[in-house]
C-alpha cells in the first residue's frame, strides 16, 4: 500500500481550485429562468411597489395573466418591455469642449 505525501503546495492548488469553481458556480446566470412570475416575484426583480407594479398593469405597460385571484408575468414580456424603455446613456457628462 503506497503512502501519499501531500504538501502546503498541494493544498493551496486545492484551495485555488476550490475557489475559483465555486466562484464560477455562484456567478453563473441560472440554466433556465422561470417562464411565469408572480406579482411579488416581479416586484422583487424591479424593486418596485405593489402600487406601482398595479400601475404598470392598468397602463397596459406590462401585460398580465390572472388564473384565480392570482396573477401571473410572462417573464419574456417583462424582458421586452425593460428592452424597449432602455435608455442609452449619454457619454457626454465629463467631456469638455
Amino acid at each position: 500500500m503506497a503512502i501519499e505525501v501531500i504538501t502546503r503546495e498541494d493544498l493551496n492548488e486545492f484551495r485555488t481550485l476550490l475557489l475559483s469553481d465555486l466562484n464560477t458556480m455562484f456567478n453563473s446566470k441560472p440554466q433556465q429562468q422561470k417562464q411565469w412570475l408572480k406579482s411579488t416575484e416581479v416586484r422583487k426583480l424591479l424593486n418596485i411597489s405593489s402600487g406601482t407594479l398595479q400601475n404598470l398593469r392598468v397602463n397596459g405597460t406590462i401585460t398580465y395573466t390572472k388564473i384565480g385571484g392570482i396573477l401571473y408575468y410572462s417573464n419574456s414580456d417583462l424582458e421586452k418591455v425593460l428592452e424597449t424603455n432602455k435608455v442609452e446613456a449619454t457619454p457626454n457628462l465629463f467631456n469638455r469642449k
